[in-house]
Order: structure tokens, then sequence, then C-alpha cells
């Protein structure tokens, strides 16, 4: 049960990834950077979230893995 919530947590934090990199790509975030040189808060939040979630999940994956 743990593998799965780790891989859980690992898929969420790639597909959070992504979505935070197609949104600074966008065109709020286009303005945004034009008036503030940064891309929208929910862009970086998104990109924050799934690199944290990402690294959770890969660690908890690796040290099931090391334990089985």
């Amino acid at each position: 049960m743990n593998h799965l919530v780790s891989v859980g947590l690992l898929v969420a934090g790639v597909v959070l990834i992504v979505l935070g990199v197609n949104a600074t790509q966008s065109f709020s975030s286009d303005v945004s950077r034009f008036f503030t040189g940064s891309p929208t808060d929910k862009a970086i939040w998104l990109l924050i979230v799934g690199i944290v979630t990402a690294i959770v999940g890969l660690t908890l994956t690796l040290r099931g893995s090391k334990q089985s």
C-alpha cells in the first residue's frame, strides 16, 4: 500500500511540474513577466509544489524498494 502512495506522489509531482511549465508559458504569465519580471504566482506555486511532491514520492519509492 505504501508503494502505491509513493508512486502516486511521484506521478502527481510530475503532473504538477508539467502544469507549472505550461502555466509559465501562458498569456497571463507573459503579461505578468512583462510588468514584474516574473511569471504568475500560480505558475510558481505549481512548480514548487510539484518539485517537492516529486522529491517526496521519489524518496519514499526508493526507500521502500530498499526495505523490500
